[in-house]
């Protein structure tokens, strides 16, 4: 059975890093897309950052910059390094598994429970 497990979330000040991870088992994803979303109390779902097989990314416009997303093949595991953190990133953030690299919710796969991140001004 597929797994999906993020962590690393937790409460932090403004303007501090937190690398976020996914591991996943149940089968590999070395062919897959993988990507990074997020949701607000009250708001949808919003994409955050993609990595298509191979490496290239995508990344919303209001992370650009400020996040990383990477992935481990060996280790199965999906990254997100989030730097400069806002008070607007605090989310609920979900990684998920896909067949491209799209902001469309319905589009993937295969979905984590989420880890919390919360940051205060």
């Amino acid at each position: 059975q597929v797994q999906l497990v993020e962590s690393g979330g937790g409460l932090v000040q403004a303007g501090v890093s937190l690398r976020l991870s996914c591991a996943a088992s149940g089968r590999t994803f070395s062919r897959a897309a993988m990507a990074w979303f997020r949701q607000a109390p009250g708001k949808e779902r919003e994409f955050v950052a993609g990595i298509w097989d191979g490496g290239a990314t995508n990344y919303a416009a209001s992370v650009k910059g400020r996040f990383t997303i990477s992935r481990d093949y060996a280790d199965n595991t999906l990254y997100l390094q989030m730097n400069s953190l806002k008070p607007e990133d605090t989310a609920l953030y979900y990684c998920a598994v896909g067949r491209i690299v799209t902001a469309k919710v319905d589009a993937y796969d295969y979905w984590g429970q989420g880890t919390q991140v919360t940051v205060s001004s």
